[in-house]
């Protein structure tokens, strides 16, 4: 299967998200001729992910909203957020929750500032810095492939609230890829892998996940 492009990307995310509106449609359609003319000067996504943005970033970035509705003025972090992923695709989104992008390579960030200003994104907020050193509660923390569950999960500690407004109970979402089977090995209570390939059809998803962490399983270790 073809790589989905600027021409496909309306009818794609509409096939899967068919709440879409068309203002939201424009927005993901602008996306590539921002990426392309930023990624020229600052390098954020490789030559080869760039030509397929909508399948390998924004559908992937999307992923999580299979299995989450992010709620009004819910609060979420993206950390590691990179060239905006997957905070910008949810935040298009989910136009009513609040999202929160950091990442420590402050370079990045400019990519991001100037895609929230050309998207009109009132709903993003961004910050040079890492998570451990961030001081704000948040209802989820969502990233993609930045580190083992060893070593986010350590970051996340005190930085979730307590109430809880999704079915799905406040928590850490992860994208990453491959065979997680020894980097899941010590999480097994309180984590739920789900597979992006039955959310999509395209075969980039076949080995893709989602990681959820419950951070409610083990509230001894000051999650909150």
């Amino acid at each position: 299967m073809e790589s989905i492009t600027k021409d496909s990307v309306s009818s794609t995310i509409q096939k899967y998200f068919p709440q879409t509106t068309s203002q939201q449609a424009e927005q993901f359609g602008m996306l590539e001729s921002i990426y392309t003319l930023w990624n020229s000067r600052i390098n954020v996504i490789s030559r080869k992910d760039i030509d397929a943005l909508y399948e390998r970033h924004v559908l992937h970035s999307l992923a999580i909203a299979k299995i989450i509705d992010f709620a009004d003025d819910a609060k979420i972090l993206d950390v590691g957020t990179g060239g905006g992923f997957p905070g910008i695709p949810l935040a298009i989104l989910f136009p009513q929750t609040n999202f929160h992008l950091i990442d420590s390579v402050g370079k990045k960030l400019k990519v991001v500032d100037a895609v929230v200003q050309a998207l009109q994104l009132k709903n993003v907020t961004t910050q040079h810095t890492r998570a451990e050193n961030t001081t704000d509660k948040y209802d989820f923390i969502v990233s993609r492939a930045v580190a083992s569950l060893s070593e986010f999960i350590p970051w996340t500690k005190g930085k979730f609230l307590k109430q809880n407004r999704h079915p799905l109970p406040n928590g850490i979402l992860l994208l990453k890829g491959g065979n997680l089977t020894d980097e899941i090995s010590s999480y097994l209570n309180k984590i739920t892998v789900f597979d992006i390939n039955k959310f999509f059809s395209e075969p980039f998803f076949d080995e893709k996940k989602i990681v959820y962490v419950n951070v409610e399983m083990d509230p001894r270790q000051g999650y909150y």
